[in-house]
């Protein structure tokens, strides 16, 4: 979406409202790209490359993009039981007293 499409979508009848704009934009998308380059005397010091996309989880997975789906941490299976279960046993192993016996 270009600068001039959000001024001749606001150029109706009625202004463009921020929650109008807001929809548009999550429902096309928008990427900000950019990059950020430190040198000093012409020695590259730090490079920054930034891609940002804006657009709603619908649009995302139409475009392929769904790794919050398959993150432990964000999809609630955050592998707890599994951490719990690896520690019981190298405690077993360790001849330690399990958690489950502290409690």
């Amino acid at each position: 979406m270009s600068s001039r499409d959000l001024d001749s979508y606001g150029h109706g009848s009625h202004p463009a409202q921020l929650a109008d704009v807001l929809e548009r934009v999550l429902d096309k998308g928008i990427v900000i790209a950019g990059d950020i380059q430190i040198n000093l005397l012409d020695i590259e010091l730090l490079t920054v490359k930034i891609r940002l996309l804006i657009a709603s989880a619908d649009k995302a997975r139409e475009m392929g993009i769904d790794w919050w789906q398959s993150d432990p941490f964000l999809s609630g299976s955050n592998g707890h039981g599994q951490l719990e279960d690896r520690l019981r046993k190298l405690e077993e192993k360790a001849g330690l007293p399990t958690t489950s016996e502290e409690e």
